[in-house]
């Protein structure tokens, strides 16, 4: 059975000084922005604190799809579900309560997503898998743009997939994803993919995205 592909770049890599011009190169062919937040506490690096993500998401041309790579996201997801995105992904390791914190996500109207660090196993979260509307499997380690794609995480895709059934979740891989590495994800599983570096430092980033949608739908 065929799966719909969604592509969601990552503005980590892209030129913030003038922003509202990158996202409009790869708006018609996205299905979503991607959002990098970090705080420098649960990650080991800085981007944007609540206000400067606020106004990028109230003045994107796509809708969001926030990546919270944050402590106290208990407190700090539903925020940004309130101020637009569309998808508020929190990371497992840093929730105290995953269930609640998710179920507060949906309840706002935005999808809720579960991301799990290189290091932590799909299975210690099937019990959540009713309170989710995607998983994101890190395919680096997460706080740094640019970083090899991590091809030993693609066996915690295929059990993720596995995991998934026909429940209607997607499935994001995020890190190092690139022409060379998306049909690799999307034979494992993988329906939706962010890449940053690989659109963004591409001499024509919609013309990339197109070329990744290709590749990752022929799987």
């Amino acid at each position: 059975m065929s799966r719909e592909i969604r592509i969601t770049p990552s503005i980590l890599n892209a030129d913030f000084s003038r922003l509202q011009e990158e996202i409009s190169k790869i708006a018609s062919v996205s299905d979503l922005l991607h959002l990098d937040v970090m705080d420098n506490v649960f990650v080991p690096n800085f981007t944007f604190d609540f206000d400067s993500a606020s106004k990028i998401i109230k003045e994107s041309i796509l809708e969001v799809d926030a990546h919270l790579m944050v402590a106290d996201v208990d407190q700090i997801a539903p925020t940004y579900a309130e101020a637009g995105c569309a998808s508020v992904t929190i990371h497992a390791e840093a929730t105290k309560d995953i269930s609640a914190t998710l179920r507060a996500i949906r309840k706002i109207g935005a999808r809720s997503g579960l991301a799990l660090k290189p290091t932590t196993q799909i299975e210690d979260y099937v019990d959540f898998i009713d309170d989710v509307d995607m998983f994101l499997i890190m395919t680096v380690e997460p706080g740094f743009g640019g970083q090899k794609f991590m091809v030993d995480m693609m066996s915690k895709v295929s059990r993720t997939r596995a995991i998934i059934g026909s429940r209607p979740i997607w499935l994001q891989v995020d890190g190092g994803i690139s022409t060379e590495t998306i049909e690799i994800a999307a034979d494992a599983g993988a329906d939706t993919f962010v890449a940053g570096s690989a659109v963004f430092n591409a001499s024509d980033p919609s013309a990339m995205v197109a070329s990744l949608r290709e590749l990752a739908s022929k799987s």
